[in-house]
């Protein structure tokens, strides 16, 4: 079963043109938000192109820990990236890699056919940036690829709180990848 956002007939707000599309077009963000360890993460809905089941993977010999192996995918040689390999999160929730899920990438940032391999999807979100804390990406200046912490409003209990999707972007993560 493959689940589709819908990106390929649908235009960015941030690059619409139009009267007053300026900076008002650029308050809100569309993430899709997924999960990794215990954490909860999130990547611009602009890099996916679709999300799937997971499927066996066959191993390549040679690459980095991180490099999954290859899938087939409509007849087309996919590379899988283990993001949380990639991102050296210690995996202590056990979950079973069977219900685990694939983000297949939009070929224009990897100039490939290419999948990471997360946990789960949770959904497809729309914040503004006030939601967003861009000065908690300052904590390794090393790491290029945090863009903010995405502050979401939940009910837990009846009481309001925020929980952290840490937002980063996938395109430094998978730029050295080559298969």
């Amino acid at each position: 079963m493959s689940v589709k956002p819908a990106t390929e007939n649908t235009q960015n707000p941030a690059k619409s043109s139009g009267e007053g599309s300026g900076k008002a077009a650029q308050k809100d963000i569309q993430v899709v938000e997924f999960i990794l360890g215990k954490e909860h993460f999130a990547i611009d809905l602009f890099d996916v192109k679709e999300v799937v089941e997971y499927t066996t993977i066959t191993k390549l010999p040679n690459t980095p820990p991180y490099v999954k192996g290859i899938i087939d995918l409509r007849g087309e040689i996919t590379t899988i990236v283990d993001l949380k390999q990639r991102l050296n999160i210690n995996d202590a929730s056990g979950t079973d890699i069977e219900a685990s899920r694939i983000i297949v990438l939009d070929e224009k940032i990897t100039h490939s056919k290419m999948g990471i391999l997360v946990d789960d999807v949770s959904s497809v979100s729309t914040f503004e940036m006030s939601q967003v804390d861009t000065a908690s990406e300052s904590v390794d200046q090393d790491d290029t690829s945090i863009l903010g912490i995405i502050k979401k409003k939940v009910n837990i209990k009846d009481k309001e709180v925020n929980e952290l999707i840490i937002w980063i972007d996938i395109k430094p993560l998978v730029k050295d990848i080559k298969m």
